[in-house]
């Protein structure tokens, strides 16, 4: 069976070694490197429909699927952390831009639920979703946060933070904060509030944040070609 080895600190990437006849399927957008016996293939996994639901939620239409023998690495496109989870016939929401790598007796599909208050507060809560057996790479932005809910508990979490939850777990939306709060806060206007029992996974920044800090050190169109303007 395929074998894993996450590597790196803060810029991490996991390989995967494969034998003869093995085979796993990943983001092919994540895609480091790989041995030249390696093949791939784009497949439209889960059908037309199960395709066409991961691209309305912000996933891949296709996946590239990796057959051995050889190895073969994929990278997230932000500093931050790998996370592997062990899949036993439990499943996982995901935040759709997350995945890596998978083995293939998991299932990559999609959920639109909750589409309407994902589109209001503005971060999208569409989520991925997988499930079946077999291991599953995600990659989170920045540092990893693992909270683990009792029966009855809960948590907020500001919607583009939330990484991944247990598919059994309730979650809804709320709105935190009053009119002057939405309006000068600067962060999302909407959490998700889980409930245990289960697990929340949660990334220290998003995609949304570091683009923002980096907005200044970029050239604006007057400047085109001038490149990065540093500050100290």
């Amino acid at each position: 069976m395929p074998t894993f080895q996450v590597e790196g600190a803060d810029l991490q990437y996991v390989t995967v070694s494969l034998g003869p006849g093995e085979a796993v399927y990943g983001d092919a957008g994540h895609l480091l490197s790989k041995s030249s016996t390696v093949g791939m293939q784009t497949v439209m996994m889960g059908g037309l429909l199960g395709a066409l639901k991961r691209e309305v939620t912000g996933g891949s239409f296709f996946v590239t699927q990796i057959n051995g023998p050889g190895q073969v690495s994929f990278a997230g496109v932000f500093p931050g952390k790998i996370v592997e989870l062990d899949l036993a016939g439990t499943g996982v929401l995901a935040e759709s831009h997350s995945f890596l790598v998978a083995e293939e007796g998991v299932k990559y599909d999609a959920t639109m639920a909750r589409l309407a208050p994902g589109l209001l507060g503005g971060e999208g809560l569409f989520l991925a979703k997988f499930s079946g057996n077999g291991k599953l790479f995600l990659h989170a932005y920045g540092a990893l946060q693992r909270v683990d809910l009792k029966a009855g508990e809960k948590i907020q979490v500001e919607a583009a933070h939330l990484l991944a939850l247990d598919a059994s777990m309730s979650y809804s939306v709320t709105r935190v904060g009053g009119l002057k709060s939405m309006l000068f806060a600067g962060e999302g206007f909407f959490f998700v509030e889980v409930e245990g029992p289960g697990q929340v996974l949660i990334h220290s920044i998003t995609a949304q944040q570091l683009a923002s800090a980096l907005a200044g050190y970029l050239p604006n169109n007057a400047q085109a070609g001038a490149g990065i303007r540093l500050r100290y």
